[in-house]
């Protein structure tokens, strides 16, 4: 019951929105690629838990949502766009029966927002049909696409997903983790996967660690694999472990079984999983998002602190940044913002005039709190700075007297190609094109302070060299050829030509 149809939206359409598909007015964050949630638990209503899953998911994707099911020999699917709770209804998660699930919510970084990018992708291998969910971005889609084609292998999408579910699909191997581990082996980038089997469910992660993935145990004898930790308590299973770096752990009638599919290299787990894109109630490598965010803060008042009444933070993100802030510099913490929290990203192109009011629908000044006081604003990151800018006016039309600026991150610099929609290159990037005094002249602020690098490491409680900071410093751990840093629509081109 797989849902097909729609059109692909290009980046000239993306354009003429001026949010790309996002919420109104544009978003000035970084997104994360998807959120994966998988469960074997024969006997249990995997498609409802795997919706519930999803739900807990939802802040890592919310362009289009899918639930994947198998029993029976069978594999099938059901996907749409927009968020989990739109998608699924009790008739949809009726007809979705089986022993295990696999669930997917998607931004999208390699290919456009549409239905046929959706995922679970769907695949067929020798040893039976499989569903593949992938977080993350492949490096050298370009050439395996390229290999593939040559070979005769047809392509309906535009993302690099599609790829990874040919080349397993491609491979003479017996078993479908064999396949996988095939697939693994010519694969370079970041990628954490969650695929289903008509008897199992796999999850496997790239030798660098560059997005998590996490196992969880359910009521004794299932077994879930999902992106984060937090999406564990919602359907009340118990946290196991990380899948390690170039592993891949099967999940079926035998229990589960482990392998190194491909060795592991240096840790190179995305730092704005903490900073940013994770749920603050989740944990990545044992340590607490929550307390690493409060950590940031208190070093940024360590750093640098303002005569300030007030201490607020940006919704909801930054919030516990911001309560660390203010637990060392001894300033009271209020809410400076009220968050409307109906407002999710729409596919309904707003007018210039709804654009240019896109964050006033978003977020409300408190007046109460502002109005009169220099107020210390912290923020988990500018990318872009233009949602920024607008809440500073929004703070002086509240009548603050002084907003001074501390955001818990350096600034970013350099794009990333592992998952992140910033592919597009530096130009989009404040802090590639502008000095911190001309950044804080753009924003209006009466001062802006970043969080250097060592004091963010510090915070998270990590070494270095577990991380990739490669949007702060431009050293990248896997390679990325130069063919490849070029917008996420590369492989739009054929996919326009291959729907005419």
């Amino acid at each position: 019951m797989s849902r097909e149809g729609g059109s692909c939206r290009s980046a000239a359409e993306l354009a003429l929105t001026g949010d790309c598909g996002r919420c109104l007015g544009g978003e000035d964050a970084w997104h994360d690629a998807c959120g994966v949630f998988g469960v074997y638990a024969p006997g249990q209503d995997v498609a409802r838990m795997t919706f519930f899953g999803l739900f807990a998911l939802q802040h890592r994707g919310q362009e289009s949502a899918g639930i994947a099911v198998s029993g029976d020999g069978r594999v099938y699917a059901h996907k749409d766009m927009g968020l989990a709770f739109a998608v699924f209804d009790e008739e949809v998660l009726h007809q979705l029966r089986g022993d295990a699930a696999l669930g997917h919510v998607r931004y999208s970084t390699t290919g456009s927002n549409c239905i046929e990018n959706a995922q679970p992708m769907l695949g067929e291998h020798r040893s039976g049909p499989f569903a593949v969910g992938h977080n993350g971005n492949l490096v050298n889609y370009r050439e395996l696409r390229d290999e593939l084609e040559a070979q005769g292998v047809a392509f309906h999408a535009s993302s690099d997903t599609e790829v990874i579910a040919a080349l397993i699909a491609q491979s003479p191997a017996e078993t479908l983790a064999d396949a996988v581990a095939d697939a693994m082996q010519r694969m370079r980038g970041a990628y954490s996967l969650v695929i289903l089997g008509p008897d199992q469910l796999l999850a496997a992660r790239d030798p660098h660690g560059v997005r998590p993935l996490c196992l969880g145990r359910l009521n004794g004898t299932g077994y879930i694999a999902c992106s984060e930790d937090c999406a564990l308590n919602v359907v009340g299973a118990r946290y196991m472990r990380e899948v390690q770096p170039g592993e891949i752990v099967a999940m079926g009638p035998e229990g589960v079984t482990e392998r190194q599919a491909v060795r592991p290299e240096r840790s190179a787990m995305c730092i704005f999983e903490y900073i940013y894109f994770a749920r603050p109630d989740s944990h990545i490598y044992g340590r607490s998002l929550y307390m690493a965010r409060k950590r940031m803060g208190h070093m940024l008042a360590q750093r640098d602190l303002p005569q300030a009444d007030v201490v607020v933070g940006v919704p909801e993100s930054a919030i516990p940044h911001a309560i660390g802030f203010a637990e060392v510099a001894k300033v009271p913490y209020g809410e400076g913002f009220v968050k409307n929290r109906y407002i999710f990203r729409t596919f309904i192109n707003p007018d210039q005039r709804m654009r240019d009011l896109g964050v006033r629908m978003k977020l409300t000044p408190l007046r109460e709190t502002l109005t009169g006081r220099s107020v210390v604003v912290v923020d988990d990151s500018i990318v872009r700075g233009t949602t920024t800018r607008h809440e500073v006016e929004l703070m002086r039309e509240a009548g603050a007297r002084e907003i001074h600026l501390r955001i818990s991150c350096p600034p970013i610099k350099y794009p990333c190609f592992y998952g992140v929609d910033t592919s597009a290159g530096r130009t989009e990037l404040i802090a590639a094109r502008l000095s911190v005094e001309e950044i804080r002249e753009f924003l209006g602020a009466d001062s802006l302070r970043y969080l250097p690098l060592p004091d963010l490491v510090t915070a998270v409680g990590l070494s270095k060299r577990h991380f990739c900071t490669a949007c702060f410093d431009r050293r990248y751990p896997i390679p990325v050829p130069k063919a490849v840093r070029v917008t996420k629509f590369d492989l739009e081109t054929d996919h326009a030509v291959a729907s005419r």
